[in-house]
C-alpha cells in the first residue's frame, strides 16, 4: 500500500476545519493511492477510476459523488484506510458513499446492494463502477470463464439495484 499522507486537518479547538479537498486534490490522492495497480485486462487502475468519475458525471452527479467515484475502491482495495477516509477533509456525503461502496469480506450481494441503495447517492456511483466494469470492450481482453463469471456478477448487481 503506498505511503499517503494524512489529510490535513487541525487539532481539536484550534480553529474552523480544513477546506474539503478539491476534485483535482480528491483525483491526485486517487491516482497516487492506486500507484502501480491493475485492473483484470492489466490496465492501469487510474483509468477504471477515471472512467467511473466521468461515468458520474455524464449521469448528472454533483461535485460529492464525484470525489466519491474516484475514492470509491480505495478502502476495499487497502490502497487508503478507513482511518484516513474518516479524518479528511470530505463531506460527509462523499465519505457515506465511499463506505456503502466497500464491500466487506464476506458479505452477501444482496446486503450490500441494501446499503447503496439506503446511501443517498451511492446508486449512481455503482451505476457508473458497473457500467464500465461491463463494458463489453473490457471485458474482451479476458479469458472466457472469467468474462462469464463477471458478467453473471455484474448483471445480478444490476438487478439488485433495480437497474436494467
Amino acid at each position: 500500500m503506498p505511503s499517503m499522507p494524512p489529510p490535513p486537518s487541525l487539532p481539536h479547538g484550534s480553529g474552523p476545519p480544513a477546506p474539503p479537498l478539491s476534485l483535482a486534490e480528491v483525483e491526485a490522492t486517487a491516482r497516487a493511492a492506486h500507484a502501480g495497480q491493475t485492473d483484470k485486462a492489466g490496465r492501469p487502475y487510474a483509468e477504471h477510476l477515471r472512467a467511473v468519475a466521468e461515468g458520474v458525471r455524464v449521469r448528472g452527479g454533483d461535485d460529492e459523488q464525484i470525489a466519491a467515484a474516484w475514492l470509491h475502491d480505495a478502502v476495499e482495495d487497502d490502497a487508503l484506510t478507513e482511518g484516513w477516509l474518516a479524518e479528511a477533509p470530505l463531506s460527509r456525503r462523499t465519505k457515506d458513499i465511499v463506505l456503502a461502496l466497500t464491500k466487506r469480506a464476506g458479505e452477501p450481494p444482496e446486503a450490500y446492494a441494501a446499503r447503496i441503495l439506503a446511501t443517498p447517492g451511492a446508486r449512481l456511483v455503482k451505476e457508473a463502477d458497473l457500467a464500465h466494469n461491463a463494458d463489453p470492450a473490457r471485458l474482451a481482453v479476458l479469458d472466457e470463464a472469467t468474462r462469464t463469471r463477471l458478467t453473471e456478477k455484474y448483471t445480478r448487481m444490476r438487478a439488485l439495484l433495480g437497474q436494467r
